[in-house]
């Protein structure tokens, strides 16, 4: 329904969109976290709505450049959890939700507002950003949340492998990033097609 093919108004929205796409995501780990016991966010100034706090500058890039991106980590200390990898887990998924229920809010502002042309194209950068940073995050790879949620459903044998998996995030993460590589492209294919639904779920296609 609509075409990013005007850059500029892209850029115009979807700055503001990561900013507060990213600050929500962050905040609802650290609040999580918190709320479970963990007073180690809190303590590192990341229970903030603050967006300084919170974004990273070139996984912020990557969100405007390429519509998935990461923001700063929240450190917690999961041994403060009662059950350290149910606390990990809902920790970690607390993020992606929090990003698809704003994507929500802003079908439904869009059911209303659809024929105000720039609100309604705010709007759908706004669920585009929030779904690719949800729809990325949920990925099973360290140091992204959905590593964290696999784990919780792990028997403990596999549990302690799983997570020796997160000293080579970064080296995984660039596998992804590396234009041209096959699990390049298979991750654009995975967020075009999950995107393209939650965009239709939300009335947005």
């Amino acid at each position: 329904m609509f075409s990013t093919d005007n850059i500029i108004t892209w850029i115009l929205f979807a700055v503001p969109s990561i900013l507060i796409a990213s600050t929500v995501h962050e905040y609802f780990h650290a609040w999580i976290a918190f709320k479970l016991g963990d007073p180690t966010p809190k303590a590192h100034g990341r229970l903030t709505l603050n967006p300084l706090a919170h974004i990273d500058p070139i996984g912020a890039l990557m969100m405007v450049i390429f519509r998935f991106g990461w923001s700063k980590p929240v450190p917690i200390n999961e041994w403060n959890f009662e059950n350290r990898r149910q606390g990990k887990a809902l920790t970690a998924l607390a993020g992606p939700v929090s990003n698809l229920l704003l994507a929500a809010l802003s079908g439904l502002l869009f059911h209303f507002l659809s024929n105000y042309s720039l609100i309604a194209f705010f709007l759908y950068v706004f669920a585009t950003i929030n779904i690719s940073l949800a729809v990325f995050n949920i990925l099973p790879i360290p140091p992204l949340d959905g590593h964290k949620v696999v784990n919780a459903f792990l028997p403990k044998r596999w549990s302690y492998w799983w997570e020796d998996l997160e000293k080579y995030s970064w080296i995984l993460i660039l596998l992804i990033l590396i234009p041209f590589s096959p699990l390049s492209d298979i991750l654009s294919k995975y967020i075009n097609a999950v995107l393209s639904f939650f965009l239709r779920l939300f009335g947005f296609l």
